[in-house]
């Protein structure tokens, strides 16, 4: 009967400009940006959303965007500590904040520190400037490597964010991105093909990618350069040192509970009524206007039903390289292992998932081909 750990998702929805490959939901800042209204506005939405938590510990706290590093060091600390008041956490707590290279200024850096950030994660995308340009990139090179040097200087966890499969871009020139992030040292690389995403500006002016042939020798080399820095894949796009895992993201993949808070922000929430698990999923309003409006801001809520739970749990657990626990799907969806097993089953005479009773991971082909693994639970 004991519910899953519970994390903390904040949006803040500006950015300086919409990127062309972007589908979050972001919009250009303003000349002057709201940030003591927001704040309280987040605070208040988290208020409401209080009563559904059962006064479990955060265990995690991820401020993302939109840019959310355009907001000063004292609104973050204002929010921070807002939410401190609220809701015990954890003593290890994670608290990362998303930043952008063209925002960056060391003393902002220092004081997002200051306020109690512990883990900062840097959209990079790229050190070449042609492919920044072509991505709608803000910043340059120069603000790239200093926003990440001093990021592994100022912060003991950091993350980067880097693209391949870019507009004109050769594997060569891919690896060199790589090769420059792994040069920085970060503990953890979110590394990932870009890819076109419905309602962006390349979705309707595509621009020319790699070749299959050329995505898949970067792919493969950039394996094989990461595993050589001591860098482990245990996500399809994440990679970290030992004890580097993002914390916030495991909770998501291992179908753990967060609230959402903020336009856009979605949350998972798991609750006991008359010894049965609820399981229910809320959205926030996505227009920044409407969210000041606390009779707009939620959305919609929906109950994740027993027949939808199994493919929910599976689409975010089978993206890790390792899989869980075969105990952890009861744990979080309230089901017995046996429903499915006839699924899992099938899974692995097909090579998909691998032959381990007390696990449930994907083989290297189910992780080649998770959507055709994924299709399996759907039923």
């Amino acid at each position: 009967m004991s519910l899953p750990p519970l994390s903390l998702y904040v949006h803040i929805p500006w950015c300086v400009r919409k990127c062309p490959y972007c589908d979050f939901n972001s919009h250009a800042a303003p000349e002057q940006l709201p940030e003591a209204a927001y704040v309280a506005a987040l605070l208040d939405d988290l208020d409401t959303d209080l009563a559904l938590t059962g006064g479990r510990e955060l265990q995690s706290i991820f401020i993302g965007g939109g840019t959310p590093s355009l907001f000063s060091a004292a609104s973050i600390q204002q929010l921070l500590n807002g939410i401190a008041t609220r809701m015990p956490l954890a003593a290890d707590v994670e608290i990362t904040l998303e930043a952008n290279p063209g925002t960056f200024e060391l003393a902002r850096f220092e004081g997002f520190k200051a306020a109690g950030v512990n883990r900062l994660s840097i959209g990079v995308q790229s050190f070449n400037a042609e492919h920044l340009q072509r991505l709608g990139r803000i910043h340059n090179p120069v603000e790239a490597l200093a926003a990440a040097r001093a990021a592994v200087d100022i912060f003991p966890r950091v993350n980067l964010d880097l693209m391949h499969g870019l507009p004109g871009q050769t594997p060569a020139q891919a690896l060199a991105d790589l090769q420059q992030a792994l040069e920085i040292n970060p503990g953890h690389l979110s590394w990932y093909q870009l890819t076109i995403e419905p309602n962006t500006e390349f979705h309707a002016r595509p621009p020319s990618l790699p070749l299959d042939e050329a995505l898949w020798d970067i792919q493969e080399q950039g394996q094989t350069l990461l595993e050589q820095a001591g860098y482990r894949q245990y996500e399809i796009s994440a990679y970290a040192r030992p004890a580097q895992q993002a914390r916030h993201n495991l909770n998501y993949w291992q179908f753990g509970d967060y609230i959402g808070i903020g336009a856009g922000a979605h949350g998972k929430l798991s609750r006991y009524e008359g010894g049965q698990l609820v399981i229910e999923r809320r959205h926030k309003l996505r227009q920044p206007k409407g969210y000041f409006d606390p009779t707009l801001r939620l959305a919609g809520q929906e109950v994740i039903t027993a027949d939808e739970r199994p493919f929910e749990f599976m689409l975010n657990a089978l993206r890790l390289t390792d899989g869980v626990t075969a105990e952890l799907f009861s744990a979080r969806t309230g089901l017995p292992l046996e429903n499915i097993a006839p699924l899992l089953q099938q899974a692995r005479q097909r090579g998909l998932l691998a032959e381990e009773p007390n696990r449930l991971a994907p083989t290297l082909q189910g992780r080649l081909f998770l959507n055709d693994l994924l299709e399996l639970f759907l039923d």
